[in-house]
């Protein structure tokens, strides 16, 4: 899942920002929040991995 982002400066940003109040949420626990975005991510995979197996099913038939 090697895949690299290129972020302008704007964007930047804009990430650094979301990045900075989700550590607030967790109280300045840096550790915290990553484990928590780590979770968080782990559910988005795989509700996108049945949306592309639910695809591949339909282009199947």
């Amino acid at each position: 899942m090697a895949h690299c982002v290129t972020l302008d400066s704007r964007q930047e940003a804009a990430l650094q920002a979301v990045a900075d109040g989700f550590i607030a949420q967790h109280k300045g626990d840096v550790v915290k929040a990553l484990k928590e975005m780590i979770v968080l991510n782990g559910h988005l995979q795989e509700k996108l991995d049945a949306v592309e197996a639910r695809r591949r099913m339909a282009q199947a038939t």
